[in-house]
């Protein structure tokens, strides 16, 4: 009996995951990266546009100035992402290499179309054929170069073990580790929903405050607008990164894969545990294409 001691970690899974997860993070840092710049520009903006710093002879307000650059800083991250499109080669490529992996584990642990057979070449053949298809139908953006191999020795180790070698792996690294991922990503984004909306409570009570004391004239700064300016980009910050809406589907996700747990500790045949394995990673891209349709593009 061929025995494995781990699952299918990154490094064992196909060539085209490794390149689309690294086009899919490359893209992740750089679009989150400029729209946080952008924040901060209008941040500056706000801050810059309230007061007046006038120097030399000309009395050149350098305020103003300031202000002027970080308006035009902004219009250049803009384009940027426009010309760039970095959420494309993020949203992409999480979408190709969640879809690589996902047939990774269905051939290694025989799950549906994969099932044991007595001619495994066959099983091999359709894998690669499938992951052919996938890079195909992928934009362009959403790979980058991998010299891996489209099934590894890892995979066929794995494939290679009796019933129950594969379903404890699968049990352990595949479900398990996917639902301990999710439910440590539901807490993680639940405590950020919090965050950001308890800040910007207190944004919005300090920018109130600040324009009754203009009002009453204790203050000349326009301190209310940097509020606003503050509140704005608070706003588009949790709406970029979607807090409350990814821990509800991760809480949801988690408990799906709960009972697919509990299914497949059930299973004692290798054809229903082909049909079970395949139910399982159904169960895990329907998360991921709800976290990908969650995810509204800029349009042209």
């Amino acid at each position: 009996m061929v025995t494995t001691e781990r699952g299918l970690v990154n490094p064992d899974l196909p060539g085209l995951f490794e390149a689309a997860d690294s086009a899919s993070l490359a893209g992740q840092r750089q679009y989150a990266a400029t729209v946080r710049l952008r924040l901060l520009l209008a941040i500056l903006a706000a801050i810059t546009g309230t007061i007046s710093l006038r120097t030399g002879p000309a009395g050149v307000d350098l305020a103003a100035v300031c202000t002027a650059i970080a308006l035009t800083a902004i219009s250049l991250t803009q384009l940027s992402l426009k010309t760039n499109r970095p959420e494309e080669s993020w949203y992409d490529g999480r979408a190709l290499a969640e879809s690589a992996k996902s047939l990774a584990w269905r051939y290694s642990v025989c799950g549906v179309p994969y099932a044991k057979q007595d001619n495994e070449k066959d099983a091999e053949h359709r894998l690669v054929e499938q992951l052919s298809r996938l890079l195909d139908e992928a934009p362009t953006t959403s790979v980058k170069l991998s010299r891996r191999p489209a099934v590894t020795a890892t995979m066929h180790q794995l494939r290679a073990g009796d019933l129950a070698t594969r379903k404890a792996a699968y049990l352990r690294f595949r479900i398990g580790d996917q639902q301990a991922w999710y439910a440590r990503k539901a807490e993680f984004h639940e405590r950020r929903a919090a965050r950001w909306h308890t800040a910007l409570l207190v944004i919005e009570i300090l920018g109130v405050t600040a324009a009754l004391a203009k009002a009453a004239r204790f203050i000349d700064l326009d301190l209310a607008g940097v509020a606003a300016a503050l509140i704005a980009s608070g706003t588009a910050w949790i709406n970029l990164r979607q807090h409350a809406t990814l821990a509800r589907a991760y809480t949801f996700a988690a408990n799906e894969l709960t009972i697919a747990h509990s299914r497949l500790e059930l299973v004692e045949d290798e054809q229903t545990w082909a049909v079970e394995v395949a139910d399982s990673e159904e169960a895990v891209s329907r998360e991921h294409t709800m976290w990908r349709a969650s995810r509204s593009r800029p349009q042209d």
